[in-house]
């Protein structure tokens, strides 16, 4: 019975070992401590936090240029025509209130900051709504007849690019307030040929062709009488 029973175990072993081999596959060899661990289980986890931070840059930068491209245009309101109080109102301001115009010489004038696109406004002028003849008109939906203006950011490159250069020119942080070059605290040595010479026995301007000449001036009463001497050297 004894060897009955370890046949058993034997033939078990053998069914155990032939069912292992034709109905299973060898599964992917992983060694819980071995450092490649780390990547196959964490690699996800490392390349998100860079994943993110490169899409909060992009993001920021995004933002940055939406801001830029939405700012406000200084845009030029100009009414030539007759009035004592002139105001302006438009699509800009949804109508609401009324900006005034200052008068300048022959005209009123007002700079309001806009948004680009296209936008209709309209002057009111000592109590009337009216609108402008000179510039570009168009029919709203109510049937009334407003100016229009077209603010374009092709329009304000020129002053962009003049206002980065104005920055980049009054930009003194570079600058020191002390020249350039070295310093130290030796005394200044001249040179020989630095040193002053004697001065001449007769001044230049008494010397001409070898001959010394010297002056007197008189007075006698309203008249001034000036002698002259020669002397050859």
């Amino acid at each position: 019975m004894g060897n009955t029973s370890s046949e058993r175990a034997g033939m078990g072993h053998d069914k155990a070992s032939r069912r292992d081999s034709r109905g299973t596959k060898d599964g992917p060899k992983i060694l819980m401590d071995s450092p490649e661990d780390a990547d196959i289980f964490h690699g996800e986890d490392i390349k998100a936090p860079l994943e993110k931070e490169e899409f909060i840059e992009w993001r920021s930068d995004l933002d940055t240029s939406e801001k830029l491209d939405a700012l406000d245009r200084p845009t030029v309101f100009r009414w030539t025509g007759a009035g004592k109080e002139v105001y302006v109102s438009g699509s800009f301001n949804n109508w609401n209130n009324k900006i005034p115009l200052i008068r300048s010489q022959n005209n009123f004038v007002a700079i309001v900051d806009l948004p680009e696109g296209e936008h209709q406004y309209k002057f009111f002028v000592d109590g009337q709504w009216t609108h402008d003849p000179t510039e570009p008109v168009v029919t709203s939906q109510l049937g009334t007849v407003n100016n229009i203006i077209q603010v374009r950011k092709t329009d304000f490159e020129v002053f962009d690019a003049l206002m980065v250069d104005s920055q980049k020119c009054s930009d003194m942080s570079d600058l020191s307030s002390s020249p350039p070059g070295p310093y130290h605290q030796d005394a200044y040595a001249p040179k020989q040929e630095e040193k002053f010479k004697s001065p001449p026995i007769l001044p230049p301007h008494l010397l001409q062709d070898g001959v010394m000449v010297l002056s007197a001036t008189h007075r006698y009463k309203k008249k001034y009488v000036t002698t002259l001497l020669y002397k050859p050297i």
